[in-house]
């Protein structure tokens, strides 16, 4: 048989969709040694014009080695067309098509099959390949309109998949061992807005299966936490971290950006959250056209406010097609990155505060990896937590009571 390598770039979600393919290869090897691969599956990412320039170098060197090369992901739809005309790649497949993967790389000849943006993947998931634990996709697609996100248009309006797949999933990951359940998606925040349920109650449900040890989230909007999902809070099976996705803390550049959330309800938000006990991550964007100095001050000082623990941020990346695309003034890229560096470092601050704050408190961690010499794990904090060990713990459940608190991590013996 002819053996494929996934090559996947991007989120979560992409980790999931490349799972659904693997699963739907049946007259194929799928093989973790890019080398020895006849074929390889590019799952891409499109979220900013750096990520297309990423995907089309490693296209452009794997097939310099003779690869044949199919693009899947957010970046067939976004550049697929011209990827496949100017003959970079030999085949492109749209998300809806990740099921008929078989198929495809079956054809002789060159193919284009970019599908539709409203389908559903049908495939269950049973297991997923050199991972400690399990990704849930429960929803694809977005109905926000951002003004800097491309994603909308290249993964669809948002739509809920159905409940009963989503507990039959994770019902047979738990029989295969799986404990931990990352909860992926577009905008998983929406998830029930077109069934008539949400996401507090899907979790709810999930938490109840014999063998969930622990539910993470994904990124959520400040507006979709409701009272369904409040009344989850204080289940023991929910990750003591949340990430709350913010993208600024001035209320101008809100506007400017298109966001539905407001400064002074997000911060009322994340204080309630915080006197729950939960560590607490964001996004953030530095740098959009219109960040003046002014903008700028205010959104730091309003920052500080915040009980922030996790940052996911970015300085801002134009992305042909979008709002943000043609606004001024722009910003220049060394001021964005000095920005960015000192939210860095004052998250970074608050974090080890959080750590030493709850020092007492005994943390619970899946151990995903071990690496020279160490184990290393994240607990329910979602903090990582570095082990020596005489025991192997690779795929272990540990409970840490003792550790040191350093700047990078929390280390243990154990």
């Amino acid at each position: 048989m002819k053996k494929v390598f996934f090559k996947t770039f991007g989120c979560r979600t992409n980790i999931y969709d490349t799972q659904v393919m693997m699963e739907n290869l049946t007259d194929f090897e799928v093989t973790e040694d890019e080398k020895s691969a006849e074929i390889i599956v590019v799952n891409s990412c499109t979220v900013t014009n750096g990520a297309d320039t990423g995907v089309r170098s490693y296209i452009n060197h794997a097939t310099k080695e003779g690869k044949k090369v199919i693009v899947a992901g957010c970046g067939a739809i976004s550049k697929g067309e011209s990827l496949f005309s100017q003959k970079k790649v030999f085949g492109v497949m749209g998300h809806s098509e990740k099921g008929q993967i078989n198929t495809l790389l079956k054809q002789e000849t060159p193919f284009y099959q970019i599908g539709d943006l409203t389908s559903l993947d049908e495939t269950i998931v049973h297991e997923y390949t050199g991972k400690t634990k399990a990704f849930i996709k429960i929803q694809e697609g977005c109905n926000f309109r951002c003004s800097y996100c491309i994603i909308p248009y290249v993964r669809g309006n948002a739509r809920s998949q159905d409940e009963a797949k989503i507990i039959e999933q994770v019902q047979k990951l738990a029989l295969n061992g799986y404990g931990e359940f990352v909860l992926t998606g577009t905008n998983i925040g929406s998830y029930g807005k077109d069934k008539g349920s949400s996401l507090g109650k899907l979790v709810q449900r999930l938490g109840a299966i014999r063998g969930v040890r622990r539910i993470r989230l994904g990124s959520i909007e400040p507006v979709q936490i409701d009272d369904s999902f409040r009344e989850i809070l204080s289940e023991p099976w929910l990750e003591r971290h949340l990430h709350v996705a913010l993208q600024h803390t001035s209320e101008r550049m809100l506007e400017l950006m298109r966001r539905r959330n407001n400064v002074k309800r997000d911060l009322e938000l994340f204080q309630e959250l915080s006197e729950r006990g939960f560590a607490l991550g964001t996004d953030f964007i530095t740098g959009h056209p219109g960040e003046s100095e002014e903008i700028w001050h205010e959104a730091y000082t309003t920052l500080e406010q915040f009980p922030l623990t996790h940052l996911h941020a970015f300085t801002y990346s134009k992305r042909d097609g979008t709002p943000s695309s043609t606004m001024k003034p722009e910003v220049k890229g060394d001021v964005a990155k000095e920005r960015l560096k000192s939210i860095e470092a004052l998250v970074e601050s608050k974090n080890i505060t959080f750590r030493q704050k709850n020092n007492a408190i005994p943390l619970n961690v899946l151990v995903e990896e071990h690496k020279d010499d160490h184990y290393i794990g994240y607990d329910q904090f979602f903090n990582k937590v570095i082990i020596q060990s005489e025991r192997d713990l690779l795929k272990e459940w540990v409970t840490i009571e003792k550790y040191e608190i350093k700047q990078e991590a929390n280390y243990a013996h154990f």
